[in-house]
Protein backbone atom coordinates (compact mmCIF):
# COMPACT_ATOMS: atom_id res chain seq x y z
CA UNK A 1 0.00 0.00 0.00
CA UNK A 2 1.31 3.40 -1.00
CA UNK A 3 1.69 5.87 1.82
CA UNK A 4 4.24 8.26 3.20
CA UNK A 5 5.77 7.24 6.49
CA UNK A 6 7.38 9.47 9.02
CA UNK A 7 5.07 12.44 8.86
CA UNK A 8 5.93 13.02 12.48
CA UNK A 9 9.46 14.03 11.52
CA UNK A 10 10.21 17.72 11.40
CA UNK A 11 9.89 19.03 7.85
CA UNK A 12 7.50 16.36 6.55
CA UNK A 13 4.48 18.39 7.49
CA UNK A 14 4.12 19.44 3.85
CA UNK A 15 2.92 15.94 2.95
CA UNK A 16 -0.47 16.45 4.66
CA UNK A 17 -2.01 18.42 1.78
CA UNK A 18 -0.26 16.22 -0.78
CA UNK A 19 -1.52 12.97 0.77
CA UNK A 20 -5.07 14.30 0.99
CA UNK A 21 -5.00 15.47 -2.63
CA UNK A 22 -3.75 12.15 -3.98
CA UNK A 23 -6.24 10.02 -2.02
CA UNK A 24 -8.96 8.38 -4.17
CA UNK A 25 -12.46 8.61 -2.75
CA UNK A 26 -13.31 5.34 -1.02
CA UNK A 27 -15.72 3.75 1.47
CA UNK A 28 -14.18 5.80 4.30
CA UNK A 29 -15.22 9.06 2.64
CA UNK A 30 -18.74 7.71 2.12
CA UNK A 31 -19.03 6.69 5.77
CA UNK A 32 -17.66 10.01 6.96
CA UNK A 33 -20.12 12.00 4.85
CA UNK A 34 -23.05 9.86 6.01
CA UNK A 35 -22.16 10.48 9.66
CA UNK A 36 -21.78 14.22 9.10
CA UNK A 37 -24.97 14.43 7.05
CA UNK A 38 -27.13 12.98 9.83
CA UNK A 39 -26.24 15.85 12.13
CA UNK A 40 -26.61 18.38 9.31
CA UNK A 41 -30.10 17.02 8.68
CA UNK A 42 -31.24 17.39 12.29
CA UNK A 43 -29.58 20.79 12.60
CA UNK A 44 -31.94 21.96 9.85
CA UNK A 45 -34.91 20.15 11.41
CA UNK A 46 -34.37 21.71 14.83
CA UNK A 47 -33.44 25.18 13.61
CA UNK A 48 -36.69 25.74 11.72
CA UNK A 49 -39.06 23.72 13.92
CA UNK A 50 -40.17 26.97 15.55
CA UNK A 51 -41.82 28.07 12.27
CA UNK A 52 -44.16 25.08 12.34
CA UNK A 53 -45.03 25.12 16.03
CA UNK A 54 -45.87 28.83 15.99
CA UNK A 55 -49.36 28.63 14.41
CA UNK A 56 -50.86 26.73 17.40
CA UNK A 57 -48.70 28.60 19.94
CA UNK A 58 -49.94 31.95 18.63
CA UNK A 59 -53.47 31.05 19.70
CA UNK A 60 -52.44 29.20 22.85
CA UNK A 61 -50.44 32.10 24.32
CA UNK A 62 -52.16 34.95 22.42
CA UNK A 63 -48.96 36.21 20.86
CA UNK A 64 -48.66 39.55 19.04
CA UNK A 65 -46.60 39.90 15.81
CA UNK A 66 -43.85 41.55 17.87
CA UNK A 67 -43.75 38.61 20.29
CA UNK A 68 -43.67 36.15 17.40
CA UNK A 69 -40.70 37.96 15.89
CA UNK A 70 -38.87 38.04 19.23
CA UNK A 71 -39.43 34.32 19.84
CA UNK A 72 -38.01 33.48 16.42
CA UNK A 73 -35.17 35.92 16.94
CA UNK A 74 -34.02 34.53 20.30
CA UNK A 75 -33.15 31.21 18.68
CA UNK A 76 -31.05 32.96 16.08
CA UNK A 77 -29.40 35.09 18.77
CA UNK A 78 -28.23 31.87 20.42
CA UNK A 79 -26.95 30.66 17.07
CA UNK A 80 -24.98 33.88 16.66
CA UNK A 81 -23.18 33.35 19.97
CA UNK A 82 -22.67 29.65 19.25
CA UNK A 83 -21.21 30.28 15.79
CA UNK A 84 -18.49 32.57 17.13
CA UNK A 85 -17.87 30.62 20.34
CA UNK A 86 -17.59 27.16 18.81
CA UNK A 87 -15.67 28.51 15.81
CA UNK A 88 -13.08 29.81 18.29
CA UNK A 89 -13.08 26.56 20.28
CA UNK A 90 -12.68 24.43 17.14
CA UNK A 91 -9.38 26.16 16.38
CA UNK A 92 -8.11 25.27 19.87
CA UNK A 93 -9.81 21.98 20.76
CA UNK A 94 -10.17 20.58 17.26
CA UNK A 95 -13.07 19.99 14.89
CA UNK A 96 -14.10 16.58 16.21
CA UNK A 97 -14.60 17.43 19.90
CA UNK A 98 -16.29 20.74 19.10
CA UNK A 99 -18.74 19.02 16.72
CA UNK A 100 -19.63 16.49 19.41
CA UNK A 101 -20.39 19.26 21.90
CA UNK A 102 -22.56 21.24 19.46
CA UNK A 103 -24.60 18.14 18.61
CA UNK A 104 -25.17 17.40 22.30
CA UNK A 105 -26.17 21.00 23.11
CA UNK A 106 -28.77 21.41 20.39
CA UNK A 107 -30.26 17.94 20.96
CA UNK A 108 -30.73 18.43 24.70
CA UNK A 109 -31.95 21.97 24.02
CA UNK A 110 -34.67 20.63 21.74
CA UNK A 111 -35.89 18.26 24.47
CA UNK A 112 -35.97 21.14 26.92
CA UNK A 113 -38.04 23.24 24.47
CA UNK A 114 -40.61 20.44 24.35
CA UNK A 115 -41.15 20.90 28.10
CA UNK A 116 -41.60 24.70 27.97
CA UNK A 117 -44.70 25.90 29.82
CA UNK A 118 -44.68 29.58 28.91
CA UNK A 119 -43.65 32.04 26.22
CA UNK A 120 -40.79 33.37 28.33
CA UNK A 121 -39.43 29.90 29.08
CA UNK A 122 -39.52 28.90 25.43
CA UNK A 123 -37.59 32.06 24.49
CA UNK A 124 -34.79 31.20 26.94
CA UNK A 125 -34.61 27.55 25.88
CA UNK A 126 -34.56 28.43 22.19
CA UNK A 127 -31.53 30.64 22.91
CA UNK A 128 -29.74 27.73 24.63
CA UNK A 129 -30.60 25.35 21.81
CA UNK A 130 -29.35 27.94 19.34
CA UNK A 131 -25.85 27.82 20.85
CA UNK A 132 -25.39 24.29 19.49
CA UNK A 133 -27.24 24.90 16.24
CA UNK A 134 -25.11 27.95 15.45
CA UNK A 135 -21.81 26.21 16.03
CA UNK A 136 -22.62 23.09 14.06
CA UNK A 137 -22.67 24.22 10.42
CA UNK A 138 -19.38 26.18 10.15
CA UNK A 139 -17.54 23.36 11.95
CA UNK A 140 -18.91 20.68 9.64
CA UNK A 141 -18.14 22.77 6.55
CA UNK A 142 -14.53 23.23 7.68
CA UNK A 143 -14.18 19.52 8.47
CA UNK A 144 -15.57 18.37 5.11
CA UNK A 145 -13.44 20.80 3.09
CA UNK A 146 -10.28 19.66 4.84
CA UNK A 147 -10.76 16.10 3.53
CA UNK A 148 -11.91 16.99 0.00
CA UNK A 149 -9.81 17.06 -3.15
CA UNK A 150 -9.62 20.38 -4.98
CA UNK A 151 -11.05 19.24 -8.30
CA UNK A 152 -14.56 18.47 -7.01
CA UNK A 153 -14.53 19.87 -3.50
CA UNK A 154 -17.78 21.78 -4.02
CA UNK A 155 -19.77 18.74 -5.06
CA UNK A 156 -18.15 16.62 -2.33
CA UNK A 157 -19.28 19.09 0.32
CA UNK A 158 -22.67 20.04 -1.11
CA UNK A 159 -23.75 16.42 -1.52
CA UNK A 160 -23.71 16.31 2.29
CA UNK A 161 -25.16 19.76 2.84
CA UNK A 162 -28.19 18.91 0.72
CA UNK A 163 -29.39 17.01 3.79
CA UNK A 164 -29.89 20.41 5.41
CA UNK A 165 -32.48 21.22 2.74
CA UNK A 166 -34.00 17.77 3.14
CA UNK A 167 -34.30 18.52 6.86
CA UNK A 168 -36.09 21.79 6.11
CA UNK A 169 -38.49 19.88 3.87
CA UNK A 170 -39.09 17.02 6.28
CA UNK A 171 -39.91 19.30 9.20
CA UNK A 172 -42.64 20.77 7.00
CA UNK A 173 -43.90 17.30 6.02
CA UNK A 174 -43.88 15.99 9.59
CA UNK A 175 -45.55 19.11 10.99
CA UNK A 176 -48.58 18.75 8.71
CA UNK A 177 -49.53 15.58 10.59
CA UNK A 178 -47.82 15.86 13.98
CA UNK A 179 -48.86 19.39 15.01
CA UNK A 180 -52.65 18.96 14.49
CA UNK A 181 -52.74 15.38 15.84
CA UNK A 182 -50.03 15.05 18.51
CA UNK A 183 -49.38 18.65 19.47
CA UNK A 184 -46.53 21.09 18.94
CA UNK A 185 -44.25 19.70 21.67
CA UNK A 186 -43.66 16.50 19.73
CA UNK A 187 -41.94 18.43 16.95
CA UNK A 188 -39.07 19.24 19.31
CA UNK A 189 -38.90 15.65 20.58
CA UNK A 190 -38.80 14.21 17.06
CA UNK A 191 -35.89 16.47 16.18
CA UNK A 192 -33.93 15.68 19.34
CA UNK A 193 -33.98 11.90 19.77
CA UNK A 194 -32.38 10.87 16.43
CA UNK A 195 -29.77 13.63 16.76
CA UNK A 196 -28.75 12.24 20.17
CA UNK A 197 -28.50 8.79 18.59
CA UNK A 198 -26.01 10.20 16.06
CA UNK A 199 -23.48 11.14 18.76
CA UNK A 200 -21.89 7.65 19.06
CA UNK A 201 -21.43 7.53 15.28
CA UNK A 202 -19.57 10.83 15.30
CA UNK A 203 -17.06 9.56 17.90
CA UNK A 204 -15.55 7.18 15.30
CA UNK A 205 -14.44 10.06 13.06
CA UNK A 206 -10.77 11.09 13.17
CA UNK A 207 -9.59 14.61 13.79
CA UNK A 208 -8.82 16.66 10.67
CA UNK A 209 -5.20 15.97 9.61
CA UNK A 210 -4.93 19.53 8.32
CA UNK A 211 -5.90 20.91 11.74
CA UNK A 212 -3.54 18.51 13.53
CA UNK A 213 -0.68 19.61 11.27
CA UNK A 214 -1.45 23.27 11.92
CA UNK A 215 -1.05 22.52 15.63
CA UNK A 216 2.27 20.71 15.14
CA UNK A 217 0.69 17.35 16.06
CA UNK A 218 2.30 15.58 13.12
CA UNK A 219 2.26 11.99 14.37
CA UNK A 220 -1.50 12.20 15.00
CA UNK A 221 -2.00 13.67 11.53
CA UNK A 222 -0.01 10.77 10.07
CA UNK A 223 -2.14 8.26 11.98
CA UNK A 224 -5.40 9.83 10.76
CA UNK A 225 -4.18 9.81 7.17
CA UNK A 226 -2.94 6.23 7.47
CA UNK A 227 -6.46 5.10 8.44
CA UNK A 228 -7.90 6.54 5.24
CA UNK A 229 -5.07 5.16 3.08
CA UNK A 230 -5.63 1.71 4.62
CA UNK A 231 -9.37 1.95 3.84
CA UNK A 232 -8.60 2.89 0.23
CA UNK A 233 -6.25 -0.09 -0.07
CA UNK A 234 -8.89 -2.46 1.31
CA UNK A 235 -11.30 -1.14 -1.31
CA UNK A 236 -8.80 -1.99 -4.02
CA UNK A 237 -8.18 1.67 -4.86
CA UNK A 238 -4.89 2.63 -6.43
CA UNK A 239 -3.17 5.30 -4.35
CA UNK A 240 -1.07 7.32 -6.82
CA UNK A 241 2.30 8.94 -6.07
CA UNK A 242 2.36 12.18 -4.13
CA UNK A 243 1.66 15.23 -6.31
CA UNK A 244 4.64 17.53 -6.49
CA UNK A 245 5.02 21.17 -5.48
CA UNK A 246 1.91 21.35 -3.31
CA UNK A 247 2.00 23.97 -0.53
CA UNK A 248 2.50 22.83 3.04
CA UNK A 249 0.09 23.12 5.96
CA UNK A 250 2.04 25.49 8.21
CA UNK A 251 1.91 25.44 11.97
CA UNK A 252 0.01 28.51 13.16
CA UNK A 253 -2.13 29.70 16.04
CA UNK A 254 -5.46 31.39 15.35
CA UNK A 255 -5.95 35.05 16.16
CA UNK A 256 -9.18 36.77 15.24
CA UNK A 257 -7.28 39.90 14.15
CA UNK A 258 -5.89 37.88 11.22
CA UNK A 259 -9.37 37.90 9.65
CA UNK A 260 -8.81 41.60 8.99
CA UNK A 261 -5.25 41.55 7.65
CA UNK A 262 -3.87 41.35 4.12
CA UNK A 263 -6.05 39.60 1.56
CA UNK A 264 -8.41 38.40 4.30
CA UNK A 265 -9.81 41.85 5.12
CA UNK A 266 -11.63 42.08 1.79
CA UNK A 267 -12.71 38.44 1.95
CA UNK A 268 -14.01 38.76 5.49
CA UNK A 269 -16.07 41.90 4.95
CA UNK A 270 -17.49 40.76 1.61
CA UNK A 271 -18.49 37.28 2.80
CA UNK A 272 -20.22 38.83 5.82
CA UNK A 273 -22.41 40.92 3.53
CA UNK A 274 -23.16 37.92 1.32
CA UNK A 275 -24.24 35.87 4.34
CA UNK A 276 -26.36 38.76 5.59
CA UNK A 277 -28.05 39.21 2.22
CA UNK A 278 -28.83 35.51 1.83
CA UNK A 279 -29.94 34.63 5.33
CA UNK A 280 -31.83 37.79 6.19
CA UNK A 281 -34.12 36.59 3.39
CA UNK A 282 -33.93 32.85 4.04
CA UNK A 283 -34.85 32.69 7.70
CA UNK A 284 -37.15 35.69 7.41
CA UNK A 285 -39.20 33.79 4.85
CA UNK A 286 -39.01 30.23 6.17
CA UNK A 287 -39.57 31.15 9.82
CA UNK A 288 -42.54 33.40 9.02
CA UNK A 289 -44.33 31.73 6.08
CA UNK A 290 -46.81 29.57 8.03
CA UNK A 291 -47.54 32.43 10.43
CA UNK A 292 -47.91 34.96 7.58
CA UNK A 293 -50.59 32.91 5.90
CA UNK A 294 -52.23 32.25 9.25
CA UNK A 295 -52.34 35.91 10.35
CA UNK A 296 -52.64 37.82 7.03
CA UNK A 297 -54.83 35.50 4.97
CA UNK A 298 -56.51 33.79 7.95
CA UNK A 299 -55.87 30.30 6.63
CA UNK A 300 -56.28 27.33 8.94
CA UNK A 301 -53.29 25.84 10.77
CA UNK A 302 -53.12 22.81 8.48
CA UNK A 303 -53.35 24.88 5.27
CA UNK A 304 -50.69 27.31 6.54
CA UNK A 305 -48.36 24.41 7.27
CA UNK A 306 -48.97 22.97 3.78
CA UNK A 307 -47.94 26.28 2.22
CA UNK A 308 -44.69 26.10 4.18
CA UNK A 309 -44.24 22.54 2.88
CA UNK A 310 -44.64 23.70 -0.73
CA UNK A 311 -41.97 26.36 -0.35
CA UNK A 312 -39.53 23.95 1.33
CA UNK A 313 -40.08 21.39 -1.47
CA UNK A 314 -39.22 23.94 -4.15
CA UNK A 315 -36.17 25.04 -2.14
CA UNK A 316 -34.91 21.45 -2.11
CA UNK A 317 -35.07 21.40 -5.91
CA UNK A 318 -32.84 24.48 -5.98
CA UNK A 319 -30.22 22.86 -3.77
CA UNK A 320 -30.00 19.86 -6.11
CA UNK A 321 -29.20 22.24 -8.98
CA UNK A 322 -26.48 23.85 -6.86
CA UNK A 323 -24.69 20.50 -6.42
CA UNK A 324 -24.17 20.27 -10.18
CA UNK A 325 -23.45 23.95 -10.77
CA UNK A 326 -20.90 24.73 -8.05
CA UNK A 327 -17.98 22.92 -9.69
CA UNK A 328 -19.22 23.63 -13.22
CA UNK A 329 -19.67 27.41 -13.26
CA UNK A 330 -17.83 28.20 -10.03
CA UNK A 331 -18.74 29.76 -6.69
CA UNK A 332 -18.85 33.42 -7.71
CA UNK A 333 -21.18 33.02 -10.73
CA UNK A 334 -23.41 30.68 -8.71
CA UNK A 335 -23.82 33.20 -5.87
CA UNK A 336 -24.49 36.06 -8.29
CA UNK A 337 -27.12 34.01 -10.15
CA UNK A 338 -28.77 32.86 -6.95
CA UNK A 339 -29.06 36.19 -5.15
CA UNK A 340 -29.71 38.30 -8.24
CA UNK A 341 -32.48 36.06 -9.57
CA UNK A 342 -34.00 35.78 -6.08
CA UNK A 343 -34.32 39.54 -5.79
CA UNK A 344 -36.43 39.96 -8.93
CA UNK A 345 -39.72 38.27 -7.86
CA UNK A 346 -39.43 39.60 -4.32
CA UNK A 347 -38.94 43.22 -5.38
CA UNK A 348 -41.81 42.70 -7.83
CA UNK A 349 -44.17 42.64 -4.81
CA UNK A 350 -43.91 46.45 -4.92
CA UNK A 351 -45.92 46.35 -8.15
CA UNK A 352 -48.26 43.44 -7.32
CA UNK A 353 -50.89 44.65 -4.83
CA UNK A 354 -53.90 42.65 -3.61
CA UNK A 355 -52.58 39.17 -4.33
CA UNK A 356 -54.41 36.10 -3.11
CA UNK A 357 -52.71 33.70 -0.71
CA UNK A 358 -51.92 31.29 -3.55
CA UNK A 359 -50.49 34.07 -5.75
CA UNK A 360 -48.32 35.34 -2.90
CA UNK A 361 -47.03 31.83 -2.31
CA UNK A 362 -46.18 31.38 -6.02
CA UNK A 363 -44.20 34.62 -6.34
CA UNK A 364 -42.36 34.19 -3.02
CA UNK A 365 -41.53 30.57 -3.82
CA UNK A 366 -39.98 31.59 -7.15
CA UNK A 367 -37.56 33.82 -5.24
CA UNK A 368 -36.88 31.12 -2.67
CA UNK A 369 -35.98 28.61 -5.40
CA UNK A 370 -33.09 30.77 -6.60
CA UNK A 371 -32.08 31.72 -3.08
CA UNK A 372 -31.61 28.07 -2.15
CA UNK A 373 -28.70 27.83 -4.62
CA UNK A 374 -26.62 30.14 -2.44
CA UNK A 375 -27.88 28.87 0.90
CA UNK A 376 -26.32 25.46 0.34
CA UNK A 377 -23.12 26.90 -1.16
CA UNK A 378 -22.10 29.62 1.29
CA UNK A 379 -20.67 27.42 4.06
CA UNK A 380 -18.43 25.61 1.58
CA UNK A 381 -17.28 28.85 -0.05
CA UNK A 382 -16.52 30.48 3.29
CA UNK A 383 -14.45 27.52 4.46
CA UNK A 384 -12.37 27.76 1.28
CA UNK A 385 -11.32 31.40 1.64
CA UNK A 386 -9.45 31.01 4.97
CA UNK A 387 -6.31 29.04 5.91
CA UNK A 388 -6.56 25.96 8.14
CA UNK A 389 -5.87 27.74 11.43
CA UNK A 390 -8.62 30.30 10.69
CA UNK A 391 -11.10 28.13 8.77
CA UNK A 392 -13.52 27.25 11.58
CA UNK A 393 -13.14 30.66 13.22
CA UNK A 394 -13.67 32.57 9.97
CA UNK A 395 -16.64 30.40 9.08
CA UNK A 396 -18.07 30.80 12.57
CA UNK A 397 -17.80 34.58 12.56
CA UNK A 398 -19.33 34.79 9.06
CA UNK A 399 -22.10 32.45 10.19
CA UNK A 400 -22.63 34.70 13.20
CA UNK A 401 -23.52 37.53 10.83
CA UNK A 402 -25.95 35.13 9.21
CA UNK A 403 -27.55 34.49 12.59
CA UNK A 404 -27.53 38.19 13.39
CA UNK A 405 -29.28 38.92 10.09
CA UNK A 406 -31.77 36.19 10.95
CA UNK A 407 -32.47 37.78 14.33
CA UNK A 408 -33.03 41.19 12.76
CA UNK A 409 -34.92 39.85 9.75
CA UNK A 410 -37.38 37.77 11.70
CA UNK A 411 -37.91 40.54 14.25
CA UNK A 412 -38.33 43.33 11.67
CA UNK A 413 -41.07 41.34 9.93
CA UNK A 414 -43.11 41.59 13.11
CA UNK A 415 -42.66 45.37 13.08
CA UNK A 416 -43.28 46.00 9.36
CA UNK A 417 -46.21 43.63 8.86
CA UNK A 418 -48.82 45.46 10.98
CA UNK A 419 -47.97 48.88 9.49
CA UNK A 420 -46.95 48.31 5.88
CA UNK A 421 -48.39 44.90 5.02
CA UNK A 422 -47.09 41.66 3.59
CA UNK A 423 -45.94 43.10 0.25
CA UNK A 424 -43.55 45.48 2.00
CA UNK A 425 -42.07 42.52 3.85
CA UNK A 426 -41.19 40.72 0.62
CA UNK A 427 -39.82 43.86 -1.05
CA UNK A 428 -37.49 44.30 1.93
CA UNK A 429 -36.29 40.72 1.45
CA UNK A 430 -35.68 41.38 -2.24
CA UNK A 431 -33.50 44.40 -1.54
CA UNK A 432 -31.30 42.38 0.83
CA UNK A 433 -30.89 39.63 -1.79
CA UNK A 434 -29.90 42.28 -4.35
CA UNK A 435 -27.30 43.65 -1.94
CA UNK A 436 -25.74 40.19 -1.66
CA UNK A 437 -25.58 39.84 -5.45
CA UNK A 438 -23.89 43.22 -5.87
CA UNK A 439 -21.27 42.48 -3.18
CA UNK A 440 -20.54 39.11 -4.80
CA UNK A 441 -20.04 40.73 -8.21
CA UNK A 442 -17.55 43.32 -6.99
CA UNK A 443 -15.68 41.56 -4.18
CA UNK A 444 -16.00 37.74 -4.17
CA UNK A 445 -13.00 35.62 -5.21
CA UNK A 446 -13.25 32.40 -7.20
CA UNK A 447 -12.07 29.19 -5.46
CA UNK A 448 -13.16 26.46 -7.87
CA UNK A 449 -10.69 23.53 -8.26
CA UNK A 450 -7.92 25.25 -6.28
CA UNK A 451 -5.90 23.65 -3.46
CA UNK A 452 -6.99 25.12 -0.13
CA UNK A 453 -3.45 26.13 0.80
CA UNK A 454 -3.10 28.06 -2.48
CA UNK A 455 -6.48 29.79 -2.19
CA UNK A 456 -5.73 30.82 1.39
CA UNK A 457 -2.01 31.23 2.08
CA UNK A 458 -0.82 32.14 5.55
Amino acid sequence: MASIAGLGKQGDIRHVAARLERLPYCSWHTKMRLIISTAWFFDAFDSITIAYVLPPIIGLWQLSPQQIGFLIGTGFAGQLVGAIGFGWLAERWGRRLSMLITLLVFSLGALACAAATSYEMLCVLRFVQGLGLGGEIPLMAAYLNEFARAENRGRFSLSVQVLFSVGLLLVAVVSVYVVPHWGWRWMFVIGAIPALAAIPMRTVLPESPRWLASQGRNEEADHALQRIEDAAARDGKVVPPLPKDLPEVPKARPRIVELFRGIYLRRTISVWFIWIGAYFVSYGITAWVPSLFRTVYHLGVEQSLKYGLIMSSVGLCGTVFAIYLIDTIGRRPLLMLSLGACSIPLIAFAFLPHLTAAETLAVATAGFFFLSLSLISLATYTAEIYPTHLRALGGGVASAWQRGASVVGTTVVGLILPTWGINAVFVMFGLFALMGAVVTFFFAVETRAQILERVSPV
